[in-house]
This record gives C-alpha cells, sequence and structure tokens, in this order.
C-alpha cells in the first residue's frame, strides 16, 4: 500500500499537513515559498501594477532588483550558482501568485532563470548563471518574425559568417523586454535546408549582448501598441548587419536550435497556463468581494443564486485548471516526454482564464468596463494567454496530431 499523496492546491491545505506524514512532494517547504510568493504578489505587486498599468507604465528597474532579492529570477538555478534549486513545478507555483497580482511580473521572471547563459567556456556559464539568478542577466527571446509566428521552421532572419563575426540582417517581431534586456536571444538562419532535410534544418541560436535601454550599432527597433500586458515593452525590431561576436552561439545540448527551442516552449507553456490561472482566481477573487458590497433591490447581488452559480463555476475551473498544470510540471521535473501534455494544459486553461476573466467582468456589470476596477485588466491580459507561446489552434494541431495519425491523402 502506498502511503497518500498531501494535497498542494492550496497554502493552507499544504501547511496543515501532519508532522508525521511522508511527504514525498515536499509540501512543506512548498507551503512556505507559497505563502511568500503570496505576501509578495498581494503586498507589493499588486499596488505597483494599480498604479502602473492603467497608464501602460514599465516594471521599474529599482522593482526588478526587489523581484532579484526574492529569488524569483532564479528559481529554477541550482543553488551552487546563486538560485533557488528548485523545478518546474514551484516555479509556475510562483508564477500563479505573481500573475494574480500583474501578470507582466509573473512574466518577466522567465526573461532569466537561466536563459542565456550557455555560451562560453564554463567560467563564463557560471558567471552568467549568478548574474541571472540575481536579476541581473534579463534577456528577451527573439523568435517570431512577420511571417514566421507559429510556423517557427519558417524563420528567415539570416546570419553570414564574417571572420570570427556573424552578421545579421532580418526582422523579428513580438519581441517582450527587447530594449530594456541585456542580451537578446535571437532564433535564425545559417544556412537553408538541404534536400531531405527538415525545413528547421540550418536555425541557430544566437545571444546577442547588450547595453540595457539601448540597441546596439545595426538594430533598430519600434515599440508595438498592445491593448494589455504592460509592464514591459512588446517590440517590432529590424537587423540590419548587426555583428556579432561567432561564440555567441548558444550551445543546445547536442540537440537542433529548434528542437531547443521546441523543448523549452514546454516548459513555456506550462508556465502560461499557470499565469492564466493566476489571472482567472484574480476574477474569482475580485468578484467574491464585489458581489457583497454591491447591493441591489434591497440586498448584496451574491445573495442571488444567478451570481452564486457562475462564482461556483468560476472558481471550480479554476482548481481543475491548477491541478492539471501541477501535473504537467511535475513530469517535466521527473524528466517524462509530455508536449502532448503541455499542450492540452496550455490551451485549458488559457481558454478558461478568458472566460471566467470575462465572467467576472459581467458579474462587475457596467463597473466592469471601467479602468476603475482591476478585473478588465485580468481580462485584457487573459486574452493575449492563448494567443502567445503558440495559439490555441497551434495547441490543437499538437495535441491531434499525437493522437490521430494522418492519412496518406493528407
Amino acid at each position: 500500500m502506498t502511503d497518500p499523496v498531501p494535497d498542494v492546491t492550496d497554502v493552507t491545505a499544504l501547511a496543515a499537513v501532519p508532522p508525521d506524514l511522508p511527504d514525498p512532494w515536499n509540501t512543506g517547504r512548498r507551503a512556505e515559498i507559497q505563502a511568500e510568493a503570496r505576501r509578495f504578489a498581494m503586498e507589493e505587486v499588486l499596488p505597483l501594477a494599480n498604479e502602473l498599468d492603467p497608464r501602460k507604465e514599465e516594471i521599474p528597474r529599482w522593482f526588478l532588483d526587489r523581484i532579484g532579492e526574492q529569488g524569483y529570477f532564479g528559481i529554477t538555478i541550482p543553488a551552487e550558482y546563486g538560485g533557488m534549486g528548485l523545478g518546474v513545478f514551484e516555479y509556475c507555483m510562483i508564477a500563479e501568485e505573481l500573475a494574480r497580482a500583474w501578470m507582466s511580473v509573473a512574466s518577466i521572471i522567465a526573461r532569466a532563470q537561466g536563459m542565456g547563459t550557455n555560451i562560453g567556456d564554463a567560467a563564463n556559464r557560471e558567471r552568467l548563471l549568478r548574474l541571472s539568478a540575481r536579476g541581473q542577466w534579463i534577456g528577451a527571446a527573439a523568435l517570431s518574425e512577420p511571417d514566421a509566428g507559429s510556423d517557427l521552421a519558417n524563420v528567415s532572419t539570416r546570419a553570414v559568417v564574417d571572420g570570427d563575426h556573424l552578421v545579421i540582417t532580418g526582422r523579428k517581431r513580438w519581441i517582450g523586454n527587447a530594449k530594456a534586456a541585456d542580451f537578446i536571444q535571437l532564433l535564425c538562419r545559417l544556412r537553408e535546408p538541404a534536400q531531405g532535410e527538415r525545413r528547421s534544418a540550418g536555425l541557430m541560436t544566437v545571444v546577442i549582448e547588450k547595453e540595457r535601454d539601448s540597441f546596439p550599432l545595426g538594430l533598430t527597433g519600434r515599440p508595438i501598441d498592445k491593448i494589455g500586458y504592460h509592464g514591459f515593452l512588446t517590440w517590432d525590431l529590424e537587423f540590419d548587419g548587426l555583428r556579432v561576436p561567432a561564440p555567441a552561439r548558444l550551445g543546445g545540448g547536442g540537440r537542433s536550435a529548434f528542437a531547443a527551442t521546441q523543448a523549452g516552449l514546454n516548459v513555456a507553456r506550462v508556465h502560461t497556463a499557470a499565469r492564466a490561472v493566476g489571472l482567472a482566481r484574480a476574477a474569482v477573487e475580485d468578484c467574491v468581494a464585489y458581489v457583497q458590497e454591491r447591493v441591489q433591490f434591497g440586498h448584496p447581488i451574491g445573495d442571488f443564486q444567478a451570481i452564486r452559480f457562475m462564482l461556483a463555476t468560476m472558481a471550480a475551473r479554476v482548481e481543475q485548471a491548477r491541478a492539471f498544470y501541477r501535473q504537467v510540471a511535475h513530469l517535466i521535473d521527473i524528466g517524462q516526454p509530455c508536449e502532448r501534455e503541455a499542450a492540452m494544459v496550455k490551451l485549458l486553461a488559457t481558454e478558461m482564464a478568458v472566460e471566467v476573466t470575462g465572467e467576472g467582468i459581467q458579474i462587475h456589470g457596467g463597473n466592469g468596463y471601467t479602468t476603475e476596477r482591476q478585473v478588465e485588466r485580468h481580462w485584457r491580459d487573459a486574452r493575449l494567454t492563448t494567443i502567445f507561446e503558440g495559439t490555441s489552434q497551434i495547441q490543437q494541431r499538437i495535441i491531434s496530431d499525437r493522437l490521430l495519425p494522418r492519412s496518406p491523402l493528407s
């Protein structure tokens, strides 16, 4: 008979695990981590979001330093390099708490976590890992292009070898944090695929080191005006003969750049699911407070069964999505292949978040259609989660291709 596995859905349940109960999931430590992330989110992140998001302002540099002090840029970096030494499970658990306050903060932490460190010799990698863990090596991922978003194998930005440099030419789009970053991790094409090779053959990843708040010679950009997801700017970049030292080429552990990118997307999709859960949970919590203060027909509207049932269904869907993303995060942590499951949880959690935050606006009535309440921000940010890291339709394609073989006629 196996030992019972402790519940991990909420910090209160985690803290209530009896001390003599076997703890195979390290739930006691996770309870402490979650409680601190929740405190930080509600006491420090949320007030900043309420102030800056309506003005479309960026996360200030001093607050990035605060996030670094919390250790959240190095959640998955080994402790020997100054990180927290935790897994994808804890990374996503913390991201949910941060997203409940402001999704932009839950997103900026993904621009570290050891990203852009697998270059150069061992000493340089260790230096970069330590900087990453402190939030002093924060990047931007340049994957998408005007004609290569969901279809990353169609990337056309070129890198040409010129002596001990690479010369980069092309255009990238939807690059968050590009100008404020310490580096840009660029997916580009070194050569065209040979006959019989996959379209992804010839792709490579380059790390472009740069000064914060500026672009190097050969790179220009313009910010894209978004309806939500404020806190950092998103850029359309133009590479016009940018010269990068050849050693900036990112190592891939023997895998192609495309395969490494795809593997990274599995983690990114579970991270997105966690962010979506945080946004939906925010809508539920805001609605619970609102329906007790809003009076109509002589009663708080929370007395009306229609409202109560809406909230019950919203809350149940949030719990369902949370359980699923934690399951998939655990699979990643133990090294199980889970591309299908990562696509599934990304699809279900993000679509859920759009619907639940939309219901939140409905419960708020006219007040929900103003910027006076936070629920409209939750919806604006949730709407994006169904698009980035692969649209819902791309997730459906990934899932169906792993369930159902194609006929010879397709």
